[in-house]
Formats: C-alpha cells, sequence, structure tokens
C-alpha cells in the first residue's frame, strides 16, 4: 500500500507518526526517534504531511520539504476537533493526518530560516525590554521601602539612581546602596 498521507505530532525526542493510504485506511502508525526521522523521509514516496504548529515544526517542514514532501502546518485548534479519543500522541497524529486532508482548512505559511532569524532577534529584543522593565520596577519598589519614590519611565532611574547612591543623608543603608551600584 503507498502511503499518501501523513500526520507527525513533533516532540523533542520521540516523534509519533500516521500515515494513510489514497482511501484513508492506515498503513502504518510507528515512533520515530529524531535522529531517524531524516532517513526514514527520506527514503518515503512524496506524500502530503500535516504537523501541528510548535517548536521545531518550520525546521521540520523544510527538511521535509527538501525531500519532496508537500508539507502543511496548522495551528494545533484546526486539528483538535479531529480528536476521536482522549488526547495522546497516537490520537493527536490521526487527528492531524485527517485535518491536513480535508478541502477547506487552513495552513500556516513555512517560515524560511531567515525569517525565523529576524523573529528570533525580536523575541530576543522583546525579553530584554521586559527583564529591564521589570528591574526598574523592582528597583523603584525596593527604594520606596526606604521613602525614596522614583516616578515611572525607564530613564529616571538611570538618571535618579547615581544621586541618590551620593546622597549620604537619605538614610540608605550601605548593603542597599551596594545592591545598587551592583545593578
Amino acid at each position: 500500500m503507498k502511503i499518501t498521507t501523513i500526520g507527525i505530532d513533533l516532540a523533542k525526542e520521540v516523534f509519533q507518526i500516521h500515515d494513510v493510504d489514497n482511501h484513508g485506511k492506515i498503513v502504518l502508525r510507528k515512533q520515530l526517534r529524531r535522529n531517524g526521522m531524516t532517513k526514514f523521509f527520506a527514503n518515503l514516496e512524496s506524500c502530503l504531511i500535516g504537523m501541528e504548529a510548535c517548536g521545531s515544526v518550520h525546521h521540520w517542514a523544510r527538511k521535509l520539504g527538501e525531500f519532496g514532501h508537500t508539507v502543511k502546518l496548522m495551528p494545533p485548534q484546526f486539528a483538535k476537533p479531529y480528536v476521536k479519543t482522549n488526547k495522546h500522541d497516537m490520537a493527536d497524529t490521526e487527528a492531524i493526518c485527517e485535518a491536513v486532508s480535508r478541502p477547506n482548512m487552513r495552513f500556516m505559511p513555512i517560515k524560511h530560516v531567515e525569517q525565523q532569524a529576524i523573529l528570533a532577534v525580536h523575541r530576543a529584543r522583546q525579553g530584554l525590554v521586559k527583564a529591564r522593565t521589570a528591574q526598574a520596577n523592582q528597583i523603584r519598589g525596593l527604594l520606596s521601602e526606604f521613602g525614596i519614590v522614583i516616578p515611572q519611565g525607564i530613564h529616571l532611574i538611570a538618571k535618579r539612581v547615581p544621586d541618590i547612591l551620593e546622597d549620604a543623608e537619605n538614610g540608605l543603608p550601605g548593603t542597599m546602596r551596594h545592591l545598587l551600584a551592583t545593578e
């Protein structure tokens, strides 16, 4: 029997696959380890592969596309209605396999490596801004415990902290001064 459609449930190390023929009959259900994925799909005739959007999905979509397969990605909430039993990897792959073959299913585009790199830069920057804001709010909160109030605004923290450290009359203990000096 020829495999025409495959549903893949991606994971960190062990992936579940569900394969059907052109009549929808199950041909193969199996687990593949990460290091066996490339070999398995490189030796398989071209087919339709469906995957839920999750971590590493774009990597695998590009990789499997290189072997001539048609890869389609869908948000998890679009495959969920096709799960027939309790949620587990085998049921998920069967649902993905069924969902990918639906004519009115909405799919996501596969991101190129450069697109992912730009997104990574944006996410890293967003994380740094969030961490900086959290630290500024923490400093503001800690100083308020000593009666020193700094208005909101990240620039005001950087502007006021050196003056606060130099002011020997503000009642700020040495431990707190040391903490602020290292921030």
